[in-house]
């Protein structure tokens, strides 16, 4: 196998990898400002330098000419070199700044070039603290600067498109952002303008940026140069915590980070993950926060009347018990996750009712081959492959508006707002509603209320459209937050340092809502049925032992990247 000597370690390596990436997957971290591994690499930032050599061959016996230690005489190319654009060969030898004065110095001084123009606003940059030019310039760079001119300016605050804010000044001209409109979105919205030390990205005469994926820039800029309009001075990155977790707006369950302050979801980044979404993010999965945070329940209720959660659990099993199962209608969610549409399937079958269905949410025409998809929920996979079928609204309205239905009980959808019946159809139905928001049209027909924790509330798994089943984790707190849920959310979170004495504190931001793995089980234990798992994990412990399209299946497999179901269960 071949195999190249790095700062006089030696590596083997496959193929042709580019020495910077390789130099990165092997543990050796050189900087580097414009290359990005998706995207090509136009070496214009020269951060990325290295001494490359290769043994001196004798001509006539084709072999390595060796020193007077017997080791191969080792021939440097005549100038530093792009690490990024070239590629690894056999028998190269490489020195970093590890092992070499010569590279240690060419980026030191490369570093002072690029902060001559660059503006000292770290204190207000929403970049300050997870910028890369920041963090290369404590590591690499000079300790002060030579620069005593007058700084070139550029445009700043300048509106892009709906989501995306330039500040002209702070551009280094890494052309990521270019490249990404060219090769990866390939909408063409931005380009260079103007020339030499005054050029910076903008867009086209008379183009707005506002394609579907706009804020993808706003990630790979390595300076505070492209920002959020809607982050934008919002929150600085050391008063939040960030959780790995499932972005839920559709079927693709493209993987993010919520990122959260005070307990309020405050922003939405990607997360890679090389079989979903690789390193990008679509804006309205980013955008799609608000949800989180306003219009939440203040706890269960009777009637419009709050009460306790015991209360609320006895009036639900109220309600199914002693009714024909024929006339009590299940409806699962394609929104929930797989453990709480399976145990709804168990009540079901307790009380003699059908198995559950769910409801479709698409919005045809509005996907695109990528991240964003027609389905507009994350989990009808999951339902479909617990036996759930898609509900047939016309059929559904027939049967609530004949009569034929006495209890309606609704796991986290709207069946008003979908078009299956309106409130005042429901008012000979006994409703139990498990909901998220007060915006729910279903809530003011619910005989009992129960408040749902959300995604970023709970613990669970959502299976994507590809049938690649991956886990939910809790970002936010709720108000009552059982062992599962604390073990879950970390026991270090760079926002819980608030207290009740504290101004920016709010104690409303715990909402109190219960997973349906907590709720359903406190229903079902009204009607005989003991539902006793110690939690989420164990549901799905038993589905992939009970159900062939889980086989295999467990919280351990999917880690943080999920797994690939086929029809048999987990692929090899």
């Amino acid at each position: 196998m071949p195999k190249i000597t790095l700062d006089n370690d030696t590596f083997e390596f496959e193929g042709r990898p580019k020495l910077l990436q390789f130099c990165l997957e092997s543990g050796v971290d050189l900087p580097h400002f414009c290359y990005h591994p998706s995207m090509s690499a136009p070496a214009n930032c020269r951060q990325c330098l290295v001494e490359v050599g290769m043994p001196q061959i004798n001509r006539e016996t084709g072999q390595p000419n060796l020193d007077e230690s017997g080791q191969p005489i080792i021939q440097y190319m005549p100038k530093l070199q792009t690490s990024c654009s070239m590629d690894v060969a056999d028998g190269m030898v490489v020195k970093s700044h590890r092992s070499s004065e010569l590279v240690k110095r060419a980026q030191k001084d490369n570093l002072e070039f690029l902060l001559i123009n660059h503006p000292l606003d770290c204190p207000i940059c929403d970049q300050a603290g997870h910028c890369p030019l920041q963090n290369q310039t404590y590591k690499h760079g000079p300790e002060g600067s030579r620069f005593e001119f007058r700084k070139v300016g550029k445009p700043k605050h300048i509106d892009l498109g709906p989501n995306v804010v330039l500040d002209g000044e702070r551009c280094i001209n890494c052309t990521r952002c270019i490249r990404f409109t060219r090769e990866i979105s390939k909408s063409n919205q931005l380009t260079i303008i103007e020339r030499g030390v005054k050029n910076y990205p903008m867009t086209p005469p008379g183009v707005e940026f506002d394609e579907p994926y706009s804020m993808n820039v706003i990630d790979i800029c390595p300076v505070g140069a492209l920002t959020s309009k809607d982050a934008r001075f919002r929150a600085r990155i050391w008063e939040m915590s960030k959780t790995a977790s499932i972005s839920t707006v559709n079927a693709k369950g493209s993987n993010c980070y919520y990122w959260v302050k005070d307990n309020k979801i405050v922003q939405i980044t990607p997360r890679t993950n090389m079989d979903v979404n690789e390193y990008w993010l679509a804006d309205e999965d980013r955008l799609d926060y608000h949800k989180f945070n306003d219009n939440r329940p203040t706890g269960p209720s009777i009637s419009g009347a709050q009460v306790s959660w015991e209360a609320a659990y006895k009036a639900a099993s109220d309600c199914l018990s002693g009714v024909d199962g024929s006339r009590i209608l299940f409806l699962g969610s394609a929104t929930a996750t797989v453990e709480d549409n399976y145990l709804l399937t168990k009540l079901a079958a307790k009380v003699g009712a059908s198995t559950p269905m769910y409801l479709a949410h698409r919005k045809e025409g509005h996907g695109d081959n990528w991240l964003r998809t027609d389905d507009r929920t994350p989990n009808a996979q999951g339902c479909e492959r617990l036996g759930m079928k898609v509900a047939d609204v016309a059929a559904l309205k027939a049967r609530i508006s004949n009569g034929e239905v006495d209890v309606l009980h609704v796991l986290e959808d709207d069946v008003v707002a979908s078009g299956v019946c309106t409130a005042a159809e429901l008012a000979g139905v006994k409703v139990v509603l498990h909901y998220y928001n007060t915006t729910n049209e279903t809530l003011s027909a619910a005989d009992v209320a129960i408040p749902a924790a959300m995604a970023v509330e709970t613990v669970g798994t959502v299976v994507n459209e590809q049938g690649h089943a991956q886990r939910l984790r809790p970002a936010k707190a709720i108000a009552d937050v059982n062992r599962t849920l604390s073990m879950e959310i970390g026991k270090c979170r760079a926002d819980r340092h608030g207290t009740p004495f504290d101004k920016w504190y709010e104690e409303a931001n715990l909402i109190n809502c219960q997973p349906g793995w907590v709720s359903l089980p406190g229903i079902a234990s009204g009607l005989g049925l003991e539902l006793n798992y110690k939690g989420p994990r164990q549901i799905i412990e038993e589905l992939s032992s009970s159900n062939d399209a889980f086989a295999g299946l467990s919280y351990e497999g999917m880690g943080e990247l999920g797994v690939r179901l086929s029809e048999q269960g987990v692929t090899a």
